[in-house]
């Protein structure tokens, strides 16, 4: 094995500095300041295009292997498609919205889009294919009004392209157009190169060129577009290269299923790979089952050098890891970080990592998060220092500044810096009231300072400020604390946790349970068995009980724990706003579409299948 790969990483300095205000805000910043960055995204791909023109840059799954695009392939083909899209007149104002996963033709129409000044709407494809009725994206397609529509199989999104008005856009379709439609095929999109018109608008293209608008969830109502210009992805990038100087000696190595339509596969990942001339391997797994059998393939061949995911994504792939060791040590072979992001990882899941790298290894892998939104590009905190617990959220990156202002017993978090959005597209009376007097964008997370008497040592993340409610006690439950220690407590049963307990005198929890680990529990029940059936087995009931005992046994009082839980048998919505889709709940957006079930949670005969602490 070879132990250079586990030399330790170059990280930055870890420095920060304070500033003490009236009232108790508190201004945090980096000490380190922000060296100038590129131009634009283009430049990237320009420069590695020149410098490693043969070197991978994507790879996605075909049939017998990979398919594989260089740095030199992928810049010829986004100056043709780039080409094509001035003669059809795109622009911010008609832009490229992309509704399928991630795909090399989808990167390169994106790029190409980019480095002509052409804004690009990458779309969840769960809006059209998990979705019932479309209504959000035809709310979607409404707010951006697209000149072209893109999707990688025609006949796969063919009930969402039905309830599209298309009049006056351009389909363009990679493979089989659905019947009766007028498509374009991408392969049409490489045509004649128009070398003059694409080095002219590339060069018109600046720090505030609109580079894409992201969707946020719409949990709360209707997607928001979220304006991403020039300026905010490359400045997010020139902090990470400063805060993590290893990238610069050691190309990443990626492999990543997490979607380019959020903001943390896209602009912190795929820009990631793109910015330091790495090979980015498009996983068409995700951590759901079955699917996630197609990332353990993948895993199987190619060993990253970084891995990114979510909370979820690590708990579906960790049982794969922890029983195959030829698995496990093509992981581990030259792998230097793991980082997760986008929700809160479970303590629980963090020793399983960490027990499976010492084994492998014989130390422990670096571990690392970060923190930030779709509205800040997305990285306003990263880890660049030994941590040793999930939690820490890291310290701001040059450029950003974050203002911790006292709300209610948190601080509340507020960003500034040149990766903050400029606004919600269309939507000025948003856009007003995300900023406050001094323009700091509010994001609605809450932290702190890891070590109140070493800010150094970074700030924790400390749940959202919207979610966190008061019993009739008035004693305030932090639901994000309490969800991940209750994660941790109720695994492997639970894979989601929604908290309850508003105005009342004691919490519950709604679980979405973890089917697969149900199943394993209950060995000998048939394969066929109904879900209710599984759910109310009394294994199944005995194990939350025995969390809900633990949770309880750690004390800390009447806010830290919950006295009764349920299983549920449905799925979150994403129709209903319940689930984004990289996974996360939305907590208020279940109880509200569920409020039989709270309400049964809390009868006074709540009858079978809920679970009390006893």
């Amino acid at each position: 094995m070879n132990q250079a790969a586990f030399a330790p990483l170059d990280f930055a300095r870890p420095e920060v500095s304070v500033e003490r205000r009236d009232a108790g805000v508190v201004i945090v910043r980096s000490a380190q300041r922000l060296a100038p960055y590129s131009r634009c995204v283009g430049e990237w791909l320009l420069h590695w295009a020149r410098e490693t023109p043969q070197a991978c840059f994507l790879a996605e799954r075909c049939a017998g292997g990979w398919r594989e695009l260089s740095y030199g392939e992928a810049l010829l083909q986004v100056r043709q498609v780039g080409s094509t899209l001035l003669q059809r007149g795109l622009s911010a104002q008609r832009p490229v919205v992309v509704l399928s996963d991630n795909g090399i033709d989808h990167a390169v129409l994106s790029l190409a889009a980019q480095h002509v000044g052409v804004a690009v709407a990458p779309v969840s494809p769960a809006y059209s294919l998990m979705s019932s009725d479309h209504a959000k994206l035809r709310g979607i397609m409404e707010l951006l009004q697209p000149g072209l529509v893109y999707v990688a199989d025609g006949v796969r999104f063919a009930a969402a392209l039905a309830a599209l008005d298309l009049k006056g856009v351009e389909l363009v379709c990679s493979a089989n157009p659905p019947a009766g439609v007028t498509a374009t095929g991408f392969a049409s999109l490489l045509g004649t190169l128009d070398a003059g018109a694409v080095e002219r608008a590339f060069a018109a293209v600046g720090p505030d060129t609109i580079a894409k608008f992201l969707l946020t969830s719409g949990s709360t109502g209707e997607p928001k577009a979220v304006i991403n210009t020039q300026r905010m992805l490359c400045a997010n990038q020139q902090a990470i290269a400063q805060l993590w100087p290893f990238l610069a000696t050691t190309p990443p190595v990626v492999v990543d299923w997490l979607p380019w339509n959020h903001t943390f596969g896209a602009n912190h990942n795929f820009n990631l790979v793109l910015r330091n001339g790495g090979t980015l391997y498009i996983d068409d797994g995700k951590p759901m089952p079955v699917l996630v059998e197609k990332t353990v393939a993948n895993l199987r061949e190619i060993a990253p050098t970084i891995y990114f995911n979510v909370p979820r994504g690590f708990d579906m792939l960790l049982p794969a890891l922890e029983q195959d060791q030829a698995l496990r040590r093509q992981f581990f072979s030259r792998l230097q970080m793991i980082f997760y992001a986008a929700a809160a990882l479970p303590q629980s899941l963090w020793q399983r990592l960490e027990k499976l790298s010492i084994q492998e290894r014989g130390e422990r892998v670096v571990m690392v998060s970060a923190w930030g939104s779709t509205e800040t590009a997305p990285m306003v905190t990263t880890v660049h220092f030994p941590i040793e617990r999930a939690g820490v959220i890291g310290l701001p990156a040059p450029g950003s500044e974050i203002k911790m202002v006292p709300a209610a017993n948190k601080m509340e978090l507020r960003v500034r810096g040149p990766n903050v959005t400029p606004g919600y597209w269309k939507r000025d009376d948003l856009t007003r009231g995300a900023f406050d007097e001094e323009g700091f964008y509010m994001i609605g997370d809450a932290g702190r300072f890891a070590d109140p008497d070493a800010p150094v040592k970074g700030l924790v993340f400390d749940g959202r400020i919207a979610e966190d409610f008061k019993q009739m006690s008035g004693t305030w439950v932090h639901t994000g604390n309490l969800r991940v220690s209750a994660l941790s407590e109720l695994a492997p049963v639970a894979q989601d946790i929604v908290v309850t307990g508003h105005d009342l005198e004691e919490i519950g929890f709604l679980i979405f349970p973890n089917v697969a680990a149900c199943r394993a529990l209950c060995p000998d029940l048939d394969a066929q068995v109904s879900l209710a059936q599984l759910l109310a087995d009394e294994r199944v009931l005995a194990c939350v009980r025995a969390g809900l005992q633990r949770l309880a046994a750690k004390g800390g009082g009447a806010s830290t724990f919950a006295t009764r839980a349920l299983l549920m048998q449905e799925a979150a919505s994403i129709d209903a706003g319940e689930i984004t889709d990289k996974g996360y709940i939305n907590q208020r957006a279940v109880r509200t579409r569920r409020a039989d079930l709270v309400q049964r949670l809390y009868s006074n005969a709540p009858g079978s299948g809920v679970i009390t602490l006893g």
